[in-house]
C-alpha cells in the first residue's frame, strides 16, 4: 500500500500542467498517482466552488477541510481508494472545534481528548497576547485527521511565515499540532503518521544554501526551526521517514521558486515531510520524493507499506487485518463528501429553479365570452372616385395636403386615389420622400480635384427631372420674358462647375509633379524605415558578468512599482548565486548561476532611443 502527499498549490490549475492535461477527469489523475491514500495540501478552493468530479472522483472517498471565512485559500484533502481501504473514522481540524451538523458523536470521534490553549506554552504576538482558544488557528482549513486502525493519519498544511505578524500564528499552530499528537500517543496509545507541508526546513541539508557559512551560523535562530528540531527524533517522538532511508542524500528537495527558474538548477528546499511514530516503522518498506512529476511548485513524496510483517514472536500479520480493512463495503465516515447535502440529493441545486416546468393538464372549463376591447381595429381604406370629396372621418387618415400631421394607423398611411387626383389638379408637385442614404466606403485621403468633380449621373438625371417638372407648370407661373429661366441658370452653373473641375485637375497634376521632384519614393521608404527603427522595441541588454542577453520580468507585488518591467540575468539561480553585496559575502558567490544584474526596462528603452538617435544623426551627416 502506498501513501502519497503533495502540495498541489491549487486544485483548479493541476490538470492544466503536463502531463495532467492529457487526462479527462480528476479520477484519472488520482489513478495515475498509483496510491491508495492520497493527501493534498493547499487546495485553494471552497466547498461551494468545488467541482463535483473533484469531490466525488469515481471509487475514491474524499475528506476535506476548507477555511471558514477565506475561500480559495489553504485547504487540505484526503482521498482513499475504496477498492483497497476505507477509513474507520475521520475529523476536520485538530482542536475538535470544527464539527458537522449534527456534531460527531463520541463513537464517531477519532479521540475523545483535544488540545486546549492552556495545555501549551503559547507563543505571544507582537502585542504580547496569547490565544485563549484554537478557533482562529483551526479556522483556516489546515488539517484532516483520519483513523485507519493501525495508525492515525494527520494531513496538515502548516502556516507560512509571510511576515513577522504571522510568526505567532505559525508557532502556535505547530504547538497545537504537537499537543494533538502527544494526546494520541500518550493518552490513546496510538501510532501516528503526520504528513504534508510543514513549511520548515528541519536541518541545513534540507536547503540549497545549507553549505554556506553565513546561512549555517543563524539557521536555528528561527523559533520554528528550533521547535521542529526538538520534535523530531532523537529528541522528540517523530521520525523523519524519508531521511531515515536517505540519511546523507543532498538535493532531496520538494519545493522550488518557479518565478526565478529555481527548479532547473534544483535550487530548492524540503519543507514537505512524512513523519511517523517509532511503532509504525516496521510496516514502512520504502519512501522517496517524486521530483519528475510536475504540476505544482512542490513535488509529491510517498511511503510504501508492507503487505505483511513477521513479529518477533514469529506471528505473521497482514496489513489488511492490522488496518481493519476486511469489510470494504461499509460506508465511510460521516464527514465524507459523498454525504454532503449538495451531493446526496438532499439539497436542491440552483439549476432546478431554472429548469423547464411541466405543463399542468388543461381543465375542461366553460369559456365565457370576453368583453370587447376598448381600442377599435384599423378600418380598411376605401377607394373613392376622383370627383368625390375627401373623407372627413379621422379614422380614414388625414390628407397629405394638410399642414399638420397627426398619428395614423398603419392602414391609413396610404393616401386614397381622390387625394392623389386633387394634388395633380392643383399643379403642385408632391414632396417625394428621399431614399435612405447608403453608407459609402472611406476612400482615404481625398485630392483637391474631388471637391470640384462633376455631379454623378444620378444627380444630373434628378436635376433634369426637376426642370421638366417646372416646364409643365401653368402659364401663370412661368418666368417673365427677359429674365433668366431656371434651365438657363442650371446650365450656367454646370458650365462653371466644368471650369472649376478642369482647374482643379491642373492644380492636382502640378502638385503631384512638385512632390515627385522634391521627395523621391526611395526617400519616403527610407524615412518610414527610420521611424520604424526609432520606435521598435529595444534589444535586451546583456548582463555585466556573463555578457548574455538578460530576461524580462514584471513586478506583480502590490506597491508603487506594480506592473513595471525590468531585466535580470537570464541564468537560473543556484547555490551561491549573486544576490548582491548586502545579502551575500563575495567569497560565497558562485558565478555559474545568476549574477546580480538589474535594470528597469524604461531605462533600457531610453538608452536605446538615445543611441539610435545618435546613429541616425551620424548617418545623415551635418545639416
Amino acid at each position: 500500500m502506498r501513501i502519497l502527499s503533495w502540495n498541489i498549490n491549487g486544485v483548479r490549475t493541476l490538470p492544466q500542467y503536463h502531463p495532467w492535461n492529457t487526462f479527462k477527469s480528476f479520477e484519472d489523475i488520482l489513478n495515475e498517482l498509483e496510491a491508495e491514500i492520497i493527501c493534498f495540501q493547499e487546495m485553494k478552493s471552497s466547498r461551494v466552488a468545488l467541482p463535483r468530479d473533484v469531490a466525488l472522483p469515481g471509487p475514491f472517498h474524499s475528506f476535506f477541510s476548507f477555511p471558514v471565512k477565506k475561500g480559495g485559500y489553504s485547504g487540505v484533502a484526503v482521498y482513499t481508494d475504496s477498492r483497497k481501504v476505507v477509513p474507520l473514522k475521520a475529523e476536520e481540524g485538530l482542536s475538535g472545534v470544527l464539527q458537522p451538523k449534527p456534531p460527531l458523536s463520541p463513537e464517531e470521534r477519532v479521540s475523545p481528548s483535544y488540545p486546549r490553549a492552556h495545555d501549551i506554552d503559547a507563543y505571544p504576538d507582537e502585542h504580547g497576547d496569547v490565544p485563549s482558544n484554537f478557533e482562529a488557528l483551526d479556522g483556516e482549513g489546515r488539517a484532516v485527521v483520519v483513523d485507519f486502525g493501525l495508525f492515525v493519519l494527520i494531513n496538515v498544511y502548516c502556516p507560512n511565515e509571510t511576515d513577522d505578524t504571522r510568526t505567532s500564528f505559525k508557532m502556535n499552530y505547530h504547538l497545537m499540532l504537537q499537543e494533538r499528537v502527544r494526546k494520541l500517543i500518550e493518552e490513546e496509545h496510538r501510532e501516528v503518521i503526520v504528513l504534508g507541508d510543514v513549511n520548515i526546513c528541519a536541518s541545513p541539508i534540507e536547503h540549497a544554501e545549507g553549505n554556506q557559512p553565513s546561512f549555517l551560523s543563524a539557521f536555528y535562530e528561527h523559533p520554528a526551526r528550533l521547535w521542529f528540531k526538538q520534535w523530531l527524533d532523537p529528541v522528540g517522538p517523530m521520525v523523519d521517514v524519508l531521511r531515515k532511508f536517505w540519511p546523507q542524500r543532498k538535493g532531496m528537495f520538494t519545493c522550488w521558486n518557479m518565478k526565478i527558474m529555481a527548479r532547473e538548477s534544483n535550487y530548492g528546499s524540503r519543507v514537505d515531510y512524512i513523519l511517523a511514530t517509532k511503532g509504525i516503522l516496521p510496516w514502512i518498506k520504502h519512501g522517496d520524493t517524486l521530483p519528475s512529476i510536475k504540476g505544482s511548485d512542490h513535488c509529491p513524496l510517498y511511503i510504501d507499506l508492507h503487505e505483511e510483517i513477521t513479529l518477533d514472536s514469529g506471528e505473521t500479520v497482514k496489513l489488511r487485518d492490522a488496518m481493519k480493512q476486511n469489510n470494504l463495503s461499509r460506508e465511510p465516515p460521516r464527514i465524507a463528501a459523498k454525504f454532503w447535502e449538495e451531493f446526496s440529493g438532499k439539497q436542491t441545486v440552483l439549476s432546478a429553479f431554472f429548469g423547464k416546468k411541466r405543463e399542468a393538464p388543461l381543465e375542461k372549463t366553460k369559456i365565457s365570452p370576453s368583453p370587447k376591447p376598448s381600442l377599435s381595429l384599423p378600418t380598411p381604406v376605401q377607394v373613392t372616385k376622383p370627383e368625390e370629396d375627401e373623407p372627413s372621418s379621422q379614422e380614414a387618415g388625414p390628407s397629405l395636403s394638410s399642414p399638420r400631421a397627426s398619428p395614423t394607423k398603419p392602414s391609413d398611411a396610404r393616401p386614397s386615389l381622390s387625394t392623389t387626383t386633387k394634388r395633380k389638379s392643383s399643379g403642385k408637385a408632391p414632396k417625394a420622400t428621399p431614399p435612405p442614404k447608403k453608407a459609402k466606403a472611406d476612400p482615404g485621403q481625398a485630392s483637391i480635384a474631388a471637391f470640384f468633380s462633376k455631379p454623378s449621373t444620378s444627380k444630373a438625371s434628378s436635376a433634369e427631372d426637376a426642370i421638366d417638372l417646372d416646364l409643365d407648370l401653368d402659364a401663370d407661373t412661368a418666368a417673365p420674358s427677359g429674365a433668366p429661366t431656371l434651365l438657363s441658370q442650371f446650365q450656367s452653373a454646370a458650365d462653371q462647375e466644368d471650369a472649376d473641375f478642369r482647374l482643379a485637375c491642373e492644380l492636382s497634376a502640378s502638385q503631384t509633379a512638385l512632390l515627385a521632384q522634391s521627395e523621391p519614393a526611395a526617400a519616403a521608404s527610407q524615412s518610414k524605415a527610420a521611424w520604424s527603427s526609432l520606435f521598435a522595441p529595444p534589444d535586451p541588454p546583456r548582463c555585466a558578468v556573463h555578457g548574455e542577453p538578460a530576461k524580462l520580468f514584471t513586478v506583480n507585488k502590490p506597491g508603487p512599482n506594480k506592473g513595471k518591467t525590468f531585466y535580470v540575468c537570464a541564468r537560473p539561480v543556484g547555490p551561491g548565486y549573486d544576490r548582491g553585496r548586502a545579502e551575500r559575502p563575495r567569497d560565497e558567490v558562485d558565478h555559474q548561476y545568476r549574477c546580480n544584474y538589474f535594470k528597469w526596462a524604461s531605462d533600457v528603452k531610453r538608452d536605446s532611443m538615445r543611441e539610435r538617435s545618435i546613429k541616425q544623426k551620424i548617418k545623415s551627416g551635418p545639416s
